[in-house]
């Protein structure tokens, strides 16, 4: 495998899982963020075309008209909207969340957005860590926050939260601090959430491998550089090494889940991890 085999792909209408739920329809609202790259925007075209109507934030205008003119592409059921927003900014948040319930009944919130850093720790810029926790985070506790009283006020006062987690959110690689420390928080929000949701709120967590995002691809040289590797050796052996499916997920593969897990499919999932790793964490040599 090399670098251009994990190049983003594009969603396609038979990429998205279409499921049977009373409740996804244009008048229930799920918000997205990171809803302009990768997982993000997979995951606000899977929402409206399961019929929801999808608000999608992300501090990059230019990115979420592309998601939308995606959508437009596919002729999805479910419109999206365009917040374009600063997930660091607590202003920002709550109107991202206004902005969104002015669309009609907000129902769901996907916690997507994310960012990476590659250092160790006696390098790790506290800017750099700080700036992660609140993207990663600080603002995912923040939006739920202020979401789950919007939840309460819908039609059968019922919501439901999917955070972004990762492999790294049960074990760690070197050289990601920042990055590891958030996502294992983001299995403790998941948990609270669910704690005091009392069934009627739920929440749940998804946790990849390396999935085939901008993101990913983004942190290939920095991972070389680090290690001292080849980028096709960070592919190989730091991506894939461990994982006994030999091939990355696709943006479109984890927007699926989030919709399963929002979905009357998902309703005994509450709190719960959805670890989709290819066996990364749960096998060993």
């Amino acid at each position: 495998m090399s670098q251009d085999q994990v190049t983003p792909p594009t969603v396609t209408e038979d990429d998205i899982q279409s499921i049977d739920d009373d409740a996804f329809t244009s008048r229930n609202v799920c918000l997205v963020t990171g809803g302009g790259s990768g997982i993000g925007r997979a995951t606000a075209l899977a929402a409206a075309g399961n019929g929801l109507t999808v608000a999608a934030t992300d501090i990059d205008e230019d990115g979420l008209q592309g998601t939308i003119e995606r959508g437009e592409e596919l002729g999805l059921e479910g419109d999206i909207e365009s917040i374009v927003g600063d997930l660091t900014d607590d202003a920002h948040l709550e109107r991202i969340v206004e902005e969104a319930a002015e669309y009609g009944d907000l129902k769901y919130l996907a916690n997507v957005a994310g960012m990476q850093h590659i250092d160790s720790i006696e390098n790790f810029p506290m800017e750099t860590y700080d700036r992660m926790h609140e993207i990663m985070l600080r603002a995912p506790l923040y939006l739920s926050k202020l979401c789950m009283p919007h939840f309460r006020e819908t039609e059968d006062g019922r919501g439901c939260i999917g955070n972004m987690c990762s492999v790294h959110g049960h074990y760690v690689t070197s050289d990601k601090v920042g990055y590891n420390v958030s996502k294992f928080g983001l299995r403790g929000l998941t948990q609270s959430i669910a704690a005091e949701g009392d069934g009627d709120i739920r929440a749940f967590s998804i946790s990849t491998g390396y999935v085939k995002t901008p993101l990913v691809t983004d942190q290939l040289a920095d991972t070389a550089e680090q290690r001292g590797i080849s980028v096709d050796e960070v592919i190989q052996d730091v991506m894939l090494g461990q994982s006994r499916v030999k091939e990355m997920m696709e943006p479109v593969d984890v927007a699926n889940l989030y919709l399963i897990g929002f979905s009357d499919l998902g309703r005994h999932l509450d709190g719960g991890d959805l670890v989709f790793d290819g066996g990364m964490t749960l096998t060993y040599e």
